[in-house]
């Protein structure tokens, strides 16, 4: 489990085809601080098993399904990527409640700098519009984000300059891919209620 609180911006170091999947190496300093093998990183907020560990770099393999869900496929030497270890069952959960299974990709579509803080518009695939609401959470490439507005294809969420400063969301312009999770609780409400989706 994890909060969506980025621990550190890392950098991807390599990726290796392994035909249908993919081993990624990013060095991260304060994540790999007390990482063992076996151990959850999440990777721009895709949740990975740590393979090995290498001074300040780690190594995980992405299989096929991961990278058809995520970003982590257009992923190259020297990207920038939010780093988050596993939550312990004795730290604040400062974020929200997130798994590290992304459930889709959206792209930015805008920004709109303020005085104190910048507003992103993000595209929003049509099966995942029912579980963003305004003024709930959504992890966008890991980070834990409110909704400020909603429209059923896209939603807007306002940074703050530590969250520009401190994580990809920073960086990603128009066009660019994010990794989309949305509230697991609203997935599971609605599996709930009677005639829901299943």
């Amino acid at each position: 489990m994890f909060t969506g609180i980025v621990e550190e911006l890392g950098e991807v170091v390599a990726v290796e085809p392994l035909g249908r999947a993919a081993r990624l190496t990013v060095r991260g300093k304060t994540v790999t601080g007390d990482a063992g093998h076996g151990d959850s990183i999440a990777v721009n907020g895709v949740c990975l098993t740590v393979a090995g560990i290498d001074g300040e770099a780690f190594t995980a393999d992405v299989m096929k399904e991961t990278l058809d869900r995520s970003s982590l496929g257009a992923l190259l030497p020297g990207s920038r990527v939010n780093l988050e270890r596993a939550v312990r069952a004795d730290q604040r959960l400062g974020g929200h409640i997130m798994q590290g299974h992304v459930d889709g990709t959206g792209t930015v579509l805008s920004r709109e700098p303020g005085e104190h803080w910048e507003v992103v518009r993000i595209s929003l695939p049509a099966g995942l519009a029912r579980y963003v609401v305004e003024k709930g959470s959504i992890a966008v490439d890991g980070v834990s984000l409110t909704v400020v507005g909603v429209d059923g294809e896209s939603f807007s969420v306002s940074l703050i300059p530590t969250t520009l400063e401190l994580t990809t969301l920073g960086r990603k312009g128009p066009g660019d891919p994010v990794n989309l999770e949305v509230d697991v609780i609203a997935k599971y409400v609605e599996k709930l209620l009677p005639g829901a989706r299943s």
